[in-house]
């Protein structure tokens, strides 16, 4: 079991990547509370996860509508599907079995990561392209946001399940489907995270899988990490914000199938 003190600076480190990325910080979270037990089960370390997020998300949305990198609009009309995912997802993980639900987590966020570093290498002029796409125009494809919206259901629904927040997924159909910079990505993908996560929390608290006391501990430190990583993230290049991402997500899935894989 982890020091309170530990879990402080594990959710300062979790903010700063979190915020910087768009992940939420649950791809990291998870793991943590998992492979050193702080919580009694994968089920109750996802619901704990979510609840953290949710101030990670409030926090990073704040500094980054300062510099006016929400995508406001986009992001509540994929909230309209994301949130109804996250309840339905939550639900899911209260009746799966603990280890499918940590070796699911670890494939999953492998996957995601190969499909990231695809997008880098196949879109090397993506810059160029991706600052030219607004909010309103985003809005006004009707096709590409129909298709936001429904791949953001699954979203939705893989962040209830595995504790995530929605961003690992979330970051790819933003940039990758709808075309938004990934700058831009990261920004709105923590505002719909606030919406997304509460809903997600609503029925882990029904089922009792909160431990609060965890929850803010580690929020206490997200919340000046994530300060520091939506500050950090206008530094990098798109490019190098996308490996970012990337290499984060092959790390924290390499942790999880380890632990989870099946025998």
């Amino acid at each position: 079991m982890l020091d309170w003190w530990w879990l402080i600076i594990f959710g300062f480190f979790i903010g700063i990547l979190a915020s910087m990325t768009g992940v939420g910080g649950g791809v990291f979270i998870v793991p943590i509370l998992t492979l050193f037990s702080v919580v009694a089960s994968v089920n109750s370390a996802t619901g704990t996860s979510l609840t953290t997020i949710i101030f990670t998300a409030i926090a990073s949305t704040i500094n980054y509508a300062k510099q006016k990198r929400v995508y406001y609009k986009t992001g509540l009309i994929l909230v309209i599907t994301t949130a109804p995912g996250a309840y339905i997802g939550a639900w899911l993980a209260t009746i799966m079995e603990e280890r499918l639900l940590g070796f699911v987590f670890g494939v999953f966020l492998m996957l995601v990561a190969t499909r990231t570093i695809i997008s880098v290498y196949r879109k090397r002029n993506q810059n160029k392209q991706a600052a030219i796409i607004t909010d309103a125009e985003i809005i006004h494809s009707g096709k590409t946001i129909a298709l936001g919206v429904g791949l953001g259901f699954f979203g939705g629904i893989a962040s209830g399940l595995l504790g995530i927040g929605g961003g690992t997924l979330i970051v790819p159909i933003m940039s990758i489907a709808l075309g938004m910079p990934i700058h831009y990505a990261t920004a709105t993908s923590m505002f719909t995270m606030i919406f997304t996560s509460i809903s997600a929390v609503t029925k882990y608290y029904q089922s009792n899988l909160i431990d609060f006391p965890v929850a803010l501990t580690l929020a206490a430190g997200s919340i000046i990490g994530a300060q520091v990583g939506a500050y950090t993230s206008k530094k990098l290049s798109s490019r190098n914000l996308t490996l970012a991402f990337a290499i984060i997500l092959i790390v924290a899935g390499a942790n999880m199938l380890i632990k989870y894989w099946p025998t």
